[in-house]
């Protein structure tokens, strides 16, 4: 059934402030939440027409493959849109310091950057200097194998072990404060 205004106003108001939280978590990017937030809404309106769904939960979810379709092109344009935008002399809309203090609040990116530093922590000392060496420290897998002493195989399995391990922790851990 196609959704009309009346239900795009309702999708609104139940999922948008969800939707900035859900982009700031995976763009850390409090204004690129805002825009992607917009943009979903926007293609919703477009396409609101298409849906055929029924019921609210429905709804959301069609809303949520939206957002995560316009998530997906930004991952994509994000570097090359930026570019010709500065190449143009253009920058987008800027939110205040409050606002995005807020929406970095509204996303727990504080509490997620506390979360992943305890979790770190608890790493086994070999994946924990692998994984800095590769994500904060940038280096190559050749180069972490050169510093740690190791084949550059084995770099690897450390960083990805470390990865999986890390993800798996803050995912319990969040599961846990929020239960």
């Amino acid at each position: 059934m196609p959704l009309d205004a009346d239900d795009i106003a309702d999708l609104y108001a139940g999922h948008a402030r969800q939707l900035v939280t859900f982009f700031a978590r995976r763009t850390y990017d409090a204004e690129a939440a805002v825009e992607l937030m917009a943009e979903t809404f926007a293609a919703a309106v477009a396409g609101r027409a298409g849906f055929r769904g029924r019921g609210d939960d429905a709804a959301a979810a069609w809303l949520y493959s939206i957002a995560r379709n316009r998530l997906s092109d930004w991952l994509r344009h994000a570097y090359v849109e930026r570019k010709a935008l500065s190449r143009l002399g253009l920058e987008p809309p800027q939110l205040s310091d409050a606002e995005l203090e807020r929406i970095e609040e509204l996303a727990g990116t504080a509490e997620l950057r506390a979360e992943v530093a305890d979790q770190l922590e608890e790493l086994a000392p070999d994946h924990r200097a692998a994984l800095q060496l590769r994500v904060v420290q940038e280096c190559s897998y050749e180069d972490i194998a050169a510093r740690l002493g190791i084949s550059e195989q084995t770099a690897r399995a450390r960083v990805s072990r470390a990865l999986r391990a890390l993800g798996r922790a803050v995912t319990e851990a969040q599961a846990g404060n929020h239960a």
